[in-house]
Parts: structure tokens; C-alpha cells; sequence
């Protein structure tokens, strides 16, 4: 099977040297591919600026930006046999980004924010009824009414609810919800022991290809 895997998070530059980002460190995506690679799979891992080292095997594209990860990730999308939407996409950037530094003031700051391209709704716009698509939802309140929203707003096989207690490296509690209505809590678990767990779900709605 050929797995497309996004992970970390974007930068939405401010100006040469700030930007707004979040606190995504990418190992639960690098766990995804680490795995989908283990498992005979090919894998290309699409990554937002992060420390990890990228497993041996998969095709590496390094993005910096949610518009950087649009134009990647739509581009590959033809040749995944299934997808799996780990990066912590911006959902804002900056309207203006600026040429030069900017001063510190005495004055308020005002930055003017305008949304980014939802890859995760695009993908589920576009895929083809032989593609898996598996997106994460991460919430801080209501999150299996979103969780069950999304899957159906975005057009997913498959939508992991998380929480930011899940940020970096510890064992991780989510709840699978699939397309059929199945919602499976997972106990909390390492993120190789997760990914093994997510891979194998995507295995068996393919038919273990």
C-alpha cells in the first residue's frame, strides 16, 4: 500500500523572524510512517519543522507552512492508496507578512489573520472511493460531538479524537470513530504502540494489502 503521512506543525510567519505556531513535535506522525515502513509499506512523510529523525525508507518532504503543506499534500494524493493527517495544521496566517523586522513599540499590535486552505476537507473533497483517509481532531471541549462532525463535514474513514495532554513524547489515550459509527476508546499508549494500532486499521478497511 502506498501511505501518504503528514506530521508536526506549521510556521505562519509574522515577519523575518516571528511566526505563530503550536505544540506539535511530530512523533505521533513519525511513529505513523516508522510503522507503515515496518510493515512493507510505502511511505512518503510530508513534515512540518521538527527534531526527529525521519525512519529509513520513506520519501521525505520537509514543508514549513499550511500553505507549503496544501500544495504537497494535494499533489501526492493521487498516488495514496490511504492518508493519514497527523500535522498540526494552522487554521490562520497572517493577511500581511512583513518584509523587515518588526519594532518593538510602545503601542498595541493589531495582526489581521485569514484562514488557511483545510487540507483535511479538501482531501476528503477529492478522494477517490478506493482511498482511506484517516485526519485527527484535536479538542479541548465537546470533542466526540466534533469528532463525530468532522468525520462526516471532511469526508473521512476514520477521525482519532486527541487532546493536547497528548502533545510530545507520552502514552497517549484517543478514541478511534470510524465512518460506519463505530467509536473505539484506545488505553493510553506509547505512540509506536499507537501507530501500531491506528496502521492496522487502515490495514483492514484496505483488506490487509
Amino acid at each position: 500500500m502506498r501511505i501518504l503521512v503528514t506530521a508536526g506543525p506549521t510556521r505562519e510567519f509574522i515577519d523575518p523572524v516571528r511566526y505563530l505556531s503550536n505544540r506539535s513535535t511530530g512523533t505521533l506522525g513519525y511513529a505513523l510512517a516508522a510503522r507503515a515502513v515496518v510493515r512493507g509499506h510505502a511511505v512518503t512523510l510530508i513534515t512540518g519543522p521538527v527534531t526527529l529523525t525521519p525512519p529509513q525508507g520513506a520519501a521525505v518532504v520537509r514543508i514549513v507552512s499550511a500553505a507549503d503543506l496544501a500544495r504537497e499534500a494535494l499533489a501526492a494524493l493521487p498516488d495514496a492508496d490511504a492518508v493519514v493527517m497527523t500535522a498540526a495544521v494552522a487554521d490562520f496566517t497572517p493577511a500581511d507578512t512583513h518584509a523587515h523586522k518588526l519594532k518593538k513599540a510602545s503601542a498595541a499590535l493589531t495582526l489581521t489573520l485569514k484562514p488557511t486552505t483545510d487540507v483535511l476537507a479538501e482531501i476528503g473533497r477529492r478522494k477517490r472511493a478506493d482511498q482511506i483517509v484517516m485526519g485527527f481532531c484535536l479538542e479541548t471541549e465537546n470533542g466526540p460531538a466534533e469528532a463525530r462532525r468532522k468525520l462526516a463535514s471532511k469526508n473521512c474513514d476514520f477521525i482519532v479524537l486527541n487532546t493536547p495532554a497528548n502533545f510530545g513524547d507520552v502514552r497517549e489515550s484517543v478514541t478511534v470513530f470510524a465512518r460506519g459509527g463505530d467509536q473505539t476508546p484506545l488505553p493510553p499508549l506509547d505512540k509506536p504502540e499507537l501507530a501500531a494500532r491506528l496502521i492496522g486499521l487502515i490495514e483492514a478497511a484496505r483488506g490487509k494489502e
